[in-house]
């Protein structure tokens, strides 16, 4: 958390409000947010006097393309667990856990918060391949809404794994941006229990299961993701797909299509919410 929807969210608020702005200077309140370069004054520098042409999301990464008259740099954010960039005025009072803050004309600023500091920031040289400075780049797996994500390329990740499917939708080198909430989600709409190991999936499972997911992030995307704790967007709005998740975080209530309790279990250290009537080891859950 956050996870591809809310970093969508971010990333599309951010596109509105901070396009064309020059950053006019910096303030690193934390400094091991910095990633690289290892010098904060570096950073500030480098970052100085670039305006935002772009932002994209890959996976769960956030990167700004930075451009001044005579070069093009990038500025890479990942929020991790915790972290929130916040488009404020300047003379918004600082958060306590306000780590980094960029910038801009007409006394607005971009705040980076994170409350557990795992949050990372990196600002990369004109020249220098994106990859190389933020390594976790190159280590991604296929979109899903990219036209690589198909069904062939799923049943690729999944071939011959003898581990539970919801620990390998996890796994970003298996999906890029799917974490914990969206798993759950996914499964449940594919009719997958998070036990069933991958490499006991049929190929229909798995055409179902590219779809679920691809269905529950757009879902999501459209309702501003989940805040279930401290995501908010750019302008500091909560997500609203908590409202009408499937089965996480819903342990103990009704399903929405059996009433059949929810349960959660723990898989790989990590929470589980299933429904055991509508999902079922080798079985096709029936249409909503």
């Amino acid at each position: 958390m956050p996870e591809l929807p809310e970093v969508e969210t971010v990333r599309k608020g951010l596109n509105q409000l901070t396009l064309n702005q020059e950053i006019t200077g910096g303030d690193v309140l934390l400094n091991r947010t910095i990633a690289y370069p290892f010098s904060v004054s570096e950073f500030v520098d480098g970052i100085e006097k670039n305006a935002i042409a772009t932002w994209h999301r890959r996976g769960k990464y956030l990167l700004a393309e930075l451009s001044s008259p005579s070069s093009t740099s990038w500025l890479g954010v990942h929020l991790r667990m915790t972290g929130q960039l916040l488009w404020v005025h300047r003379d918004e009072p600082l958060h306590k856990h306000t780590r980094v803050r960029l910038f801009f004309g007409n006394q607005q600023e971009l705040r980076f918060v994170d409350q557990r500091t795992f949050g990372k920031i990196w600002w990369v040289p004109p020249g220098v391949a994106v990859e190389s400075i933020i390594t976790g780049l190159a280590k991604l797996a296929a979109d899903p809404f990219s036209p690589e994500f198909t069904v062939e390329y799923l049943a690729s990740k999944l071939k011959n794994r003898r581990r539970p499917i919801k620990t390998a939708l996890l796994d970003q080198s298996v999906v890029a941006g799917l974490g914990n909430i969206y798993a759950d989600e996914a499964l449940f709409k594919s009719g997958i229990l998070p036990e069933t190991l991958c490499i006991d999936l049929q190929l229909k499972q798995i055409e179902l299961l590219r779809t679920a997911i691809i269905q529950v992030l757009e879902t999501s995307i459209q309702a501003g993701g989940t805040t279930f704790s401290n995501f908010l967007s750019v302008q500091g709005v909560n997500g609203n797909y908590g409202g009408v998740a499937w089965v996480y975080n819903r342990a103990g209530e009704p399903c929405r299509v059996c009433d059949t309790p929810i349960q959660r279990i723990r898989l790989a250290g990590r929470s589980s919410h299933f429904c055991s009537e509508c999902q079922t080891p080798g079985g096709i859950r029936r249409s909503d």
